[in-house]
């Protein structure tokens, strides 16, 4: 067996293949549940322009930086931090870097298998014909009896063992025949497919609302919110903090041209975010039945219901969530890789025995977060799920964190000459836009995404019923009720913000989020029963943000 810390843990064939590997990494669900959610909310096209601009000047700085460092060593994040702490001569304590960037991944990828499991079943449903002229109240049962019934957990279980054979199964092959092979095959038959598709919701759906409601420009819906919200999407999206571009720019040959393909790399990301939100919002009969929709609701309520009204929806509905269980099929094994290199170069183990090992800790931390929406569903810790904690704690905690680490270690540590060959070569003004970002700009910056991302959601289980110590109100603080009315002598704001930093009214998102015990699909008294929402034990909107799914 290989000496631990000197496996060799592989590399691509083809420099292209980098470029599809990281794209299968960084475009997520949020492409479909929260950037057309965010466009239309702030700005349209104005939004978008923001956004590239986030990206541009704060995040790409990180990403060639994680990718150069996995390229400058030949490892993982783990071992190549390792050794750019020897050259450096710093202090170990900059290790935590690598260590919590491969447990963010393993914990993001334990409930992205869940998600996937739960997109597998609806490829099911839709075929066999499960949506087929169904309401809001029909496809919430569905949902239900899938992700939320104590009874049918073991069905659940099945979805998302099967679910995570397929991830387990591509990776168990090697780097070249299982990773290169796969990326370079579904990436480019997702695009495909989601052309296809917008193809389709141009033909049958209304192509000129869409268009104004994510490409128009509304400067009037332009606020700081929106600054707030595309800095945030930007940095959570992006599969940053979690050692995935460390391993794939291990991978690279060398004569990938690194820097111009992460470019092209974000460029792509939105361009299928652009497109994922052109077709969801053609594909409405209704321009408004989207309104204020994203998240668990938009992808397995709402859109299930618009696309059973489309000519051969049983196709659809199945062809729509088959390109779901790509996306997600490609973040997975995006995120398992670090996991699986770091394990190989941590104990020297061949590859088809890191792979099965690993997956059975996948496949048990996941079950943790899929009982959170079932038989564990009652079992609360400060009003809040396992799944709720492991997504707060992930993206709230480990991912900046492991982000402010790198930019700190790289921008105070390294010396000018190491942080260049590094680099690699790269124009003069790059250099020291870098220098600067990772030095003063991204460290704030990230402080200040960890530290709100945090705290409003802390505020969220608040709003949610949950009596934590943090809930407790200060000394002279204004309580106000979840109809927006103040109990104390001056009204509080009639609005709550959400993790993502968008103002939403606080009636309307507390009632969507009570943990008032009801039957799937029933709506409460006071509400029309045709405004459903997801089941009750299901992750709710302001849940699943920005972790990198």
């Amino acid at each position: 067996m290989p000496t631990p810390y000197q496996i060799h843990i592989g590399s691509f064939t083809r420099k292209s293949t980098f470029f599809w590997a990281a794209v299968g990494a960084t475009v997520g669900l949020a492409n479909l549940w929260q950037f057309p959610y965010l466009a239309s909310l702030h700005g349209g096209g104005l939004f978008i322009l923001l956004y590239l601009g986030c990206l541009l000047l704060v995040t790409l700085p990180l990403m060639v930086t994680e990718a150069s460092i996995g390229r400058y060593a030949r490892h993982g994040i783990v071992l190549a931090m390792d050794g750019l702490i020897r050259s450096a001569r710093s202090s170990r304590a900059w290790m935590a870097a690598g260590r919590f960037s491969i447990l963010a991944a393993f914990l993001v990828l334990s409930f992205t298998a869940v998600f996937g499991a739960i997109a597998l079943a609806y490829v099911f449903f839709g075929a066999t014909g499960q949506f087929s002229g169904a309401g809001e109240p029909e496809a919430t049962e569905v949902l239900a009896g899938l992700v939320s019934d104590p009874r049918a957990h073991r069905e659940f279980m099945g979805w998302h063992a099967f679910f995570l054979i397929m991830v387990l199964w591509v990776s168990g092959q090697g780097v070249v025949e299982g990773l290169e092979r796969a990326f370079r095959i579904v990436v480019p038959g997702t695009l495909v497919l989601l052309l296809a598709l917008f193809g389709l919701a141009t033909w049958y759906g209304r192509i000129d609302g869409a268009i104004s409601q994510i490409l128009g420009m509304h400067p009037q819906d332009l606020t700081w919110d929106s600054l707030r919200a595309a800095l945030f999407h930007a940095f959570f999206t992006l599969g940053l903090g979690m050692g995935v571009w460390a391993v794939l720019g291990a991978y690279t040959t060398p004569d990938t041209r690194l820097k111009r393909s992460i470019l092209a790399v974000v460029l792509m990301d939105t361009l299928v975010a652009i497109l994922a939100g052109l077709m969801i919002f053609a594909m409405a009969t209704d321009n408004s039945i989207f309104d204020g929709e994203r998240g668990f609701s938009l992808l397995f309520v709402s859109l299930p219901v618009t696309l059973a009204e489309l000519p051969a929806s049983q196709f659809i509905i199945a062809t729509v969530f088959l390109l779901v269980v790509m996306i997600v099929w490609a973040t997975a094994l995006a995120l398992l890789e670090p996991v699986v290199g770091w394990f190989r170069e941590w104990t020297g183990a061949p590859r088809e025995l890191t792979v099965i090992l690993v997956g059975l800790a996948v496949w048990v931390a996941g079950l943790a977060s899929l009982f959170s929406f079932n038989v564990w569903a009652d079992y609360r810790l400060g009003g809040a799920t396992v799944f709720r904690w492991l997504e707060l704690i992930t993206g709230g905690l480990m991912i900046p964190l492991v982000a402010i680490l790198i930019a700190l270690f790289t921008g105070w540590c390294m010396t000018r000459n190491l942080s260049k060959i590094m680099l690699g070569t790269a124009p003069k003004l790059f250099g020291a836009i870098w220098f600067w970002v990772m030095r003063l700009v991204l460290p704030v910056v990230v402080v200040y995404i960890g530290v709100h991302y945090t705290a409003a959601s802390l505020v969220n289980l608040c709003d949610n019923g949950s009596r934590a110590f943090w809930c407790e109100p200060a000394p002279g603080m204004v309580l106000q009720d979840k109809t927006g009315a103040s109990s104390g002598a001056t009204a509080a704001a009639g609005h709550t913000e959400d993790s993502s930093g968008e103002s939403t009214l606080a009636g309307k998102e507390a009632d969507d989020s009570s943990d008032e015990p009801r039957p799937a699909g029933q709506a409460p008294a006071s509400e029309p029963v045709e405004e459903q929402s997801p089941p009750e034990n299901a992750p709710k909107d302001d849940d699943i943000l920005y972790h990198s799914v």
